[in-house]
């Protein structure tokens, strides 16, 4: 259960900061809604993750995670343009999520 709220903090980070720029600086209504709301139930999910991960390793996979997705949603979303070191920046940030994964002692398996 302790990867289903980290997966939930995740996605709700995700669709929070997608709404952010469509909130156009807090003066469109309903997008700054989804930003508040999103926030809001990705910290309270981070917060159920961390009883049992240990919170750098929590703080790790979301962080990390939500980076690759925001940076896909602005390219799929927002038509913002992903170049090579961006693309291979991202890779190293998988990488790094998937050691602390497969072969951290410290990440709450």
């Amino acid at each position: 259960m302790n990867y289903a709220y980290l997966f939930a903090a995740i996605v709700s980070e995700v669709v929070a900061t997608s709404a952010l720029k469509a909130s156009e600086g807090f003066t469109r209504v309903w997008p700054s809604v989804i930003v508040v709301v999103g926030y809001g139930l990705a910290f309270y999910c981070l917060s159920l993750t961390m009883r049992t991960i240990p919170i750098g390793i929590a703080y790790a996979i979301w962080s990390g995670v939500g980076i690759v997705l925001i940076a896909l949603a602005g390219w799929l979303i927002y038509r913002q343009p992903l170049d090579l070191p961006a693309l291979a920046g991202m890779a190293l940030i998988l990488t790094g999520v998937l050691l602390i994964n497969v072969f951290s002692k410290t990440s709450g398996h």
